[in-house]
C-alpha cells in the first residue's frame, strides 16, 4: 500500500489573485517568483526590495568518500559564490574557493526555481542547467577552477516530490524555497591529478528566493539517500522547511531542536524534532568554516559534514525508520545582508 501524500500539490503561482502570499507548505513544483505583485502588508517598494531580496542556488553531491557543496547566492546589491570538496576518509576539505562576485555582472539566479543559474569571475566558473523539459529528467552542473573542476549530472524524472515552502519573515516579508529529495547521481571530480567517480552517489539542490530582514541566521541539516532524506531548519523560517522524504513521499515535520555546543562544533549533535518524528545523531568528520566582514555585510559560517544514524517515522503511530551512518551536512550560519 502507497502511504497517502500528506502535503497539498504546489500552486503554479506562490502569490494569489489578490496579492498574498500562499504561505504553507507543499509538494511539486512552483512557478517564476515576482515579489513585486505582492500587496498589503507584504508589498515593499522597489528600492527596498532591491536590498532585502535574496536568491541563491545549492548543490549536495554526496558520495561514501566525497561530499561537495556548490551555491551561486546573489543578495541584491552583490553576489557571491562558493564550492567546495570535503573527502571524508581524510577528514579535511581538499579542494575549494569562495569569491565575491562583480555587482550585476557575475551571478545570475533565476527567479524561477526549474530556471538556470551561473556565476563566472576571476578564473571560477558555475553552470546550473535544470532539466530542458518535464520529460528528461536531467540536471547538469559544470565547474572550472584552478585549483579543482566538476562535471555532475542527476536525474528527478523517478525521485520523489520536491518541497516547495512559502512563510513570512520577521523584519522583513516573505520567503519562498525548493527543495529536493536524494537523485541518482554521475560524473566525476577532478582535483589536481587526482579523479573522484560520482557514479552511484547522490544529489540534492536547494532553491531558495525572498525578501529577507538585514540581519538572518539558521541552523540547518541536511542529508540525502535515495529511498530517504530529510531538511530541517531553526531560525528565520521557523519549521516551514521541516520535511522528510520517504520512500518516495513527503512528509511535514514540526519545530526541530539542535542541541550542540558551539564551542566544539565537531563534537556530537543531538537533532529531534517536537513531533516525536524524527530523533538523530551527527558525526561530524571536518568542516568548512567561512567568516568574511565587508564593513556594511557580514557572514559567520560553519558547515560540518559528517553522517546521521537514529531513526525517523512519517507518522507518530508508524514504526520507526532506521537512520545509519547518512551522509549529510549541519549548519551554524549568520548573515548581515
Amino acid at each position: 500500500m502507497i502511504p497517502k501524500q500528506n502535503l497539498p500539490a504546489a500552486p503554479a503561482n506562490v502569490i494569489d489573485d489578490a496579492g498574498q502570499p500562499r504561505m504553507g507548505r507543499y509538494a511539486g513544483r512552483t512557478g517564476a517568483i515576482d515579489w513585486s505583485t505582492l500587496a498589503a502588508p507584504f508589498a515593499r517598494n522597489s528600492l527596498w526590495r532591491r536590498f532585502h531580496h535574496k536568491r541563491w542556488q545549492y548543490v549536495a553531491l554526496s558520495t561514501p568518500r566525497l561530499l561537495c557543496g556548490i551555491a551561486i547566492v546573489d543578495v541584491g546589491w552583490t553576489n557571491t559564490a562558493f564550492a567546495y570538496v570535503f573527502d571524508r576518509q581524510q577528514g579535511k576539505q581538499i579542494a575549494g574557493f569562495s569569491q565575491d562576485g562583480i555587482p550585476g555582472l557575475s551571478a545570475q539566479v533565476s527567479d524561477r526555481p526549474d530556471g538556470a543559474s551561473s556565476f563566472s569571475c576571476f578564473g571560477h566558473r558555475i553552470s546550473y542547467q535544470p532539466p530542458v523539459d518535464a520529460q528528461s529528467g536531467k540536471y547538469r552542473l559544470s565547474l572550472h577552477s584552478a585549483q579543482f573542476s566538476i562535471e555532475a549530472e542527476f536525474d528527478d524524472s523517478r525521485a520523489a516530490p520536491l518541497l516547495l515552502a512559502v512563510g513570512p519573515i520577521v523584519n522583513g516579508s516573505v520567503h519562498a524555497t525548493q527543495k529536493s529529495p536524494g537523485m541518482p547521481l554521475s560524473g566525476e571530480v577532478l582535483v589536481g591529478g587526482q579523479r573522484f567517480d560520482l557514479q552511484d552517489g547522490v544529489a540534492s539542490f536547494d532553491y531558495s528566493n525572498g525578501l529577507l530582514a538585514r540581519d538572518t541566521e539558521w541552523r540547518w541539516a541536511s542529508a540525502h539517500g535515495l529511498d530517504i532524506g530529510f531538511n530541517l531548519q531553526a531560525g528565520y523560517f521557523g519549521k516551514q522547511e521541516n520535511v522528510l522524504w520517504l520512500d518516495g513521499q513527503l512528509h511535514a515535520l514540526g519545530h526541530v531542536r539542535f542541541e550542540y555546543d558551539p564551542a566544539t562544533p565537531l563534537a556530537p549533535w543531538h537533532i529531534y524534532t517536537d513531533d516525536g518524528l524524527l530523533d538523530l545523531q551527527f558525526m561530524p568528520d571536518g568542516a568548512r568554516r567561512e567568516n568574511k566582514n565587508l564593513l556594511i555585510a557580514a557572514t559567520r559560517y560553519i558547515q560540518p559534514i559528517g553522517s546521521f544514524s537514529g531513526w525517523v517515522k512519517p507518522e507518530r503511530n508508524a514504526p520507526p525508520r532506521a537512520v545509519e551512518h547518512l551522509v549529510g551536512v549541519t549548519e551554524e550560519h549568520f548573515s548581515r545582508w
